[in-house]
C-alpha cells in the first residue's frame, strides 16, 4: 500500500482534525464578538496582508493597520464564520519600536 503523502500524518493536510488551533470551532455556535461593538484587544501577530491579528476568546480578529505589541480598542466591522475584521478606535499603547 502506498500513497503520495502530503504534510502531516494521513490525508488530513492542513484543514483536518483538531491538531491546529486548539480544536475550538466557531462555525456552528455564537461568535464571541458582534458587529458594531468595541473590544479591548492586544495585537499579537501580523497577517500576510499586513493587518494586525488579535483574538477574543480564541476567535481571530484582523485589525486594519494594527501593529504587533499594540493594545487597542477596536470596533468590529464584519463577523464571518471563522474570523472578524475590525479597525482601531483608540490605541492605549503604541507598538514597540523596531
Amino acid at each position: 500500500m502506498s500513497y503520495s503523502g502530503g504534510y502531516g500524518r494521513g490525508n488530513r493536510g492542513y484543514g483536518g482534525g483538531s491538531r491546529f488551533g486548539g480544536g475550538r470551532r466557531f462555525n456552528d455556535g455564537p461568535k464571541p464578538v458582534e458587529t458594531g461593538k468595541e473590544y479591548d484587544v492586544s495585537i499579537t501577530e501580523i497577517s500576510r496582508k499586513g493587518d494586525g491579528i488579535a483574538r477574543v476568546e480564541g476567535f481571530v480578529i484582523f485589525v486594519k493597520n494594527g501593529k504587533v505589541g499594540q493594545n487597542a480598542k477596536v470596533k468590529i466591522l464584519e463577523v464571518g464564520q471563522r474570523f472578524a475584521s475590525a479597525e482601531v478606535v483608540e490605541s492605549s499603547s503604541p507598538p514597540a519600536a523596531e
